[in-house]
C-alpha cells in the first residue's frame, strides 16, 4: 500500500500577505494542479457583483440567516467589512477534513488567529512576503488598475500586515514564483505526510506486524 493510499485527515491551508506578493496568483496555481485541495466558501450578506455564481464565489445570505448563523456558533471565522458580514461556515470545512480533503483559506492576519483558536492543528499556516518594498510597489503600480492613492494605501496596510508574519508556521519569499510555487508544493506535502494526520496509519502497521 502506498503512502496515498493510507487513510487521512484533510487540513486547512491558510495563504496570507499583502497586496501584491502574489497570494492569489500562487493559489490559483495550487487549485489547477492539485485536485485533492479546494478553496473555501465563504458566506456573506453583501449583494453579489456581476459574474459571481451564488455557492462558487461566495454564498449570499441575508443579515438574518447570517446572524443566526453567529448565534448558533456556525462559522470558524468571520468579521464585519464596509457594514457587509463575512465568514466561514464550519460545517462544510469539517466534513471535508474528515473526508481526507485539504480546504485553502484566502484571508488576512486576523481571520487566521480566529481559525487557530477554532481548529488548531488541522490549521497550516504561510505567510507569503514580498522580496522588497521597491518590488512590493513595482508590482502595485504594474497591474494599472489603482490610483497613486489606493497603490500608497496598499503599501500603507502591507506594513501592519507584515509585522504578522511571525504568527505564521512558513513563510515564502516570491522573489521567483516558480521557486515559491514549488515551496508551497513541498510544505503541502510534507504537512499530508505528518503521522497523526494519517489516520489509518495505525491499521497499516498492525496488519504489517501481525503474525
Amino acid at each position: 500500500m502506498s503512502n496515498e493510499q493510507i487513510k487521512r485527515r484533510g487540513l486547512l491551508l491558510v495563504l496570507s500577505s499583502p497586496s501584491g506578493a502574489g497570494k492569489s496568483t500562487l493559489s490559483r496555481l495550487l487549485l489547477e494542479k492539485d485536485e485533492n485541495i479546494s478553496m473555501s466558501v465563504s458566506m456573506t450578506t453583501r449583494e453579489p457583483r456581476p459574474g459571481e455564481i451564488d455557492g462558487v464565489h461566495y454564498n449570499f445570505v441575508s443579515q438574518n440567516e447570517f446572524d443566526d448563523l453567529v448565534n448558533k456558533d456556525g462559522f470558524l471565522e468571520y468579521a464585519t467589512v464596509f457594514e457587509n458580514s463575512y465568514g466561514t461556515p464550519a460545517a462544510p470545512v469539517e466534513a471535508a477534513l474528515r473526508d481526507g480533503k485539504d480546504v485553502l483559506f484566502d484571508i488576512d492576519w486576523q481571520g487566521t488567529q480566529q481559525l487557530n483558536q477554532r481548529v488548531g492543528s488541522d490549521l497550516v499556516r504561510v505567510f507569503i512576503l514580498p522580496p522588497s518594498k521597491d518590488e512590493l510597489l513595482d508590482r502595485l503600480k504594474a497591474r494599472a488598475q489603482d490610483s497613486d492613492e489606493v497603490v500608497a494605501k496598499r503599501m500603507a496596510k502591507a506594513n501592519a500586515e507584515i509585522s504578522h508574519w511571525a504568527e505564521y508556521d512558513y513563510v515564502i519569499i516570491n522573489d521567483n514564483l516558480a521557486t515559491a510555487e514549488a515551496e508551497l508544493f513541498t510544505i503541502l506535502n510534507a504537512e499530508r505526510m505528518k503521522r497523526a494526520r494519517q489516520s489509518g496509519l495505525s491499521d497499516f502497521v498492525n496488519d504489517l506486524t501481525k503474525d
